[in-house]
């Protein structure tokens, strides 16, 4: 029993760490609103199971650099509230890891809905 309540706590917490995320951070915010019309986009197309799972692991991918950008973002202000050129170099370094995760989201969403999207244009 007390297991169970471990583990929910767990899910609980990072929910909450979810939360936070979308709540202070405006990227992670863009990426919501991404997520969004990429499913709609996906439901609405009707794409293929092998589609979607391209689309859900592109969308995670991106989820998982902003989670583990905002936590190292978290750390290192915690432990260098002063500016110090590494405290720098590793936020940078987080947000670099986030900018490839986008730009690969946006080369699997090309891959996918381009062709749908320029049939609807021509």
């Amino acid at each position: 029993m007390r297991w169970r309540r471990s583990l929910l706590k767990s899910f609980a917490n990072a929910g909450n760490g979810v939360a936070y995320t979308v709540r202070t951070q405006r990227n992670a915010r863009i990426h919501l609103a991404a997520t969004v019309v990429v499913v709609a986009l996906s439901l609405g197309f009707g794409i293929t199971a092998l589609e979607w799972t391209a689309i859900l692991l592109a969308i995670g991918l991106v989820w998982t650099a902003e989670l583990l950008n905002t936590a190292i973002e978290s750390v290192v202000d915690l432990v260098s509230p002063d500016e110090h050129e590494l405290a720098r170099i590793s936020k940078d370094v987080a947000s670099g890891g986030v900018l490839i995760a986008a730009v690969v989201a946006l080369a699997v969403g090309m891959i996918v809905f381009g062709p749908r999207l320029w049939g609807l244009i021509n």
